[in-house]
């Protein structure tokens, strides 16, 4: 198995797994030494040093009574030999009592072979203290010196050889565990250490493979790195392993190859664009010289389009004049005819009038007849009556007198009325005769107004027309301006083109790629180095000084600029169709 081809996750987990599992045996191994010491630890606190204790504590007690009984044999005084024999008592009491424990704690054999020897010593050794207790309680102090090395020494000899005994071989127990104790936990140490030794070497080892499988491909991808940055573009990456170092190194093989490709597309179309930008350059200016030739000539024509449509302006007022005053006519002849019109009809009211006055004037004179009479008939009726009836005579007369008046001024007011009524008569037919012409006077009017308004309408029409005309020019003449200052700014443009492409040529000339990479040149470079042939001259001819164009600034948006591999293709003929 190659570990360059295993990731860089699974090296870790391989490499930190093998020191894991070290540790865990460490720790395994550590738990069981540490049981086993932890066992035999607890072997001599419960057993072997309790024993070891109590074995002594006896040895304890029967020096303790031999010496209760040395001093009793000393002293004479009652009450010391007294106490003595009662501390002597208590000795015994708790020689006997751990004992008793020693032969309850005995589990094996050789305990219990011990502790019986130095119970049967005691039994052996207690009837001869006892007598000479006695016999020192007794105040028989030479029996008991007598007695005490003949009888009692032997057999309290042999009670401490029975109690050294078992004391030795309790601490011959305590020290056999000690001792176990001890190796076990010096196999236990070596067996850690030996183990820690290991995992320490593993660790070095695994770290040492594992950075050095990491860190060979990211000394060698920094490598690639720095030279790549310095331009250096020749370089050929090898990957060597299938892990995230060998990706890296692919990616940046991949990264180098692609910047090589990319660097030799870019030399060779900056050179194109450099040549291209340096003829569309040459083309703009011989365009810009044509369009200000072609702004003159519309400047002049806009100039006579301009006099032309004051002219026409001029026209379409004066007919518009003319329309109006011949509105104004129509206006008065149409109210001349209503006005006759109605003198027509005021004479036909007049006429009919006078007639009605004539046929009152009749009845007047009627009644002023019938009066008459009756005044006749009064006056000969008062005439019968004699002098009774004068006074009314006299009024008859008056009356008759007045009528007759009435009627004199009736046939007067008739005669005038008819020869006014003649008169009118002859007025309406001649006011008729007047209203007929003036009917004529009204429509000969309206049909000159019409034909004036015809031609004020067409003047008007022709001033709008040529004003659009004039204002189509006019912004034609702008953007031939506009189109100038565009062209303007396509030299600038393609100028400041040509300058970023020489300085993206000198740019990328810091990268190195193989001699093998660079591609030809295209067929765009290949014809912008054509020359344009010599542009004509341009005169352009001053504006007429009635007209003042506002030159307008160019405007913000520009025409899409055409391709390097396009400008090579444009001939004269494009400029003469422009």
């Amino acid at each position: 198995m190659n570990i360059s081809n295993m990731k860089i996750g699974a090296r870790l987990t391989l490499g930190f797994g093998a020191v894991i599992a070290l540790l865990l045996a460490i720790a395994v191994l550590g738990n069981v030494q540490l049981g086993r010491l932890a066992d035999g630890i607890s072997l001599i606190v419960k057993d072997r040093y309790p024993k070891t204790v109590m074995a002594n504590t006896v040895q304890i007690q029967v020096n303790k009574i031999a010496l209760d009984i040395r001093d009793i044999l000393l002293t004479s005084d009652a009450e010391r030999i007294k106490a003595l024999a009662a501390d002597a008592t208590a000795a015994d009491k708790k020689m006997n009592e751990f004992l008793a424990r020693l032969r309850e704690v005995a589990r094996t054999d050789e305990d219990k072979k011990f502790v019986e020897a130095a119970i049967a010593a005691r039994d052996t050794y207690i009837p001869a203290r006892d007598k000479l207790m006695a016999l020192a309680q007794a105040g028989q102090v030479d029996e008991a010196k007598a007695y005490l090395p003949q009888q009692f020494m032997p057999v309290q000899i042999k009670y401490f050889i029975a109690l050294d005994a078992m004391f030795d071989y309790q601490g011959g127990l305590m020290d056999a565990a000690g001792a176990a104790a001890a190796q076990d936990s010096a196999s236990a140490r070596t067996i850690i250490n030996s183990l820690a030794v290991v995992a320490l070497l593993l660790a070095a080892v695994v770290a040492w493979l594992v950075s050095r499988s990491i860190t060979r491909p990211l000394v060698n991808a920094v490598g690639v790195a720095r030279r790549v940055a310095e331009g250096d573009l020749t370089t050929r990456v090898e990957v060597t392993s299938r892990d995230e170092t060998g990706e890296l190194m692919a990616a940046l093989k991949l990264m180098n190859d692609n910047l090589r490709n990319i660097v030799s597309r870019v030399r060779t179309g900056t050179d194109t664009i450099n040549h291209a930008s340096g003829e569309i350059a040459s083309g703009n200016l011989d365009l810009s010289s044509r369009t200000e030739q072609q702004a003159g000539s519309l400047e002049e024509t806009a100039s006579a389009m301009e006099e032309l449509t004051s002219t026409v302006k001029q026209n379409a007022d004066n007919a518009r004049q003319a329309n109006q005053l011949a509105a104004s006519a129509s206006s008065v002849a149409v109210e001349g005819g209503a006005v006759v019109g109605q003198v027509v009809e005021t004479m036909a009211s007049i006429n009919a009038s006078s007639k009605k006055i004539v046929d009152i004037i009749g009845v007047i004179d009627g009644i002023a007849f019938q009066t008459n009479i009756l005044a006749l008939n009064a006056a000969v009726e008062a005439a019968r009556a004699g002098e009774q009836g004068r006074g009314f005579a006299v009024v008859a007369s008056e009356v008759r007198s007045l009528a007759q008046r009435s009627a004199t001024a009736a046939k007067e007011i008739k005669a005038l009325i008819d020869d006014s009524v003649a008169k009118v008569d002859t007025g309406s037919h001649l006011v008729e005769q007047a209203g007929s012409t003036m009917t004529e006077v009204v429509a000969s009017v309206k049909r000159v107004t019409d034909i004036v308004a015809e031609i004020s309408a067409a003047s008007t029409e022709q001033s709008t027309g040529i004003e659009e005309i004039n204002r189509a020019i006019t912004l034609m003449d702008e953007s031939t301006q506009q189109n100038a200052a565009l062209v303007e700014e396509a030299a600038a443009a393609a100028q400041a083109m040509q300058d970023q492409a020489a300085q993206l040529m000198e740019a990328v000339s810091v990268f190195k790629v193989d001699a093998g990479m660079a591609a030809a040149p295209s067929p765009a470079a290949s014809a912008a180095h054509a020359a344009p042939k010599a542009a004509a001259p341009v005169i352009r001819k001053p504006a007429s000084p009635a007209r003042a164009l506002a030159h307008k600034p160019a405007a913000q948006t520009r025409p899409n600029r055409a391709p390097a591999s396009a400008a090579g293709k444009v001939t004269d003929d494009d400029w003469e169709q422009f």
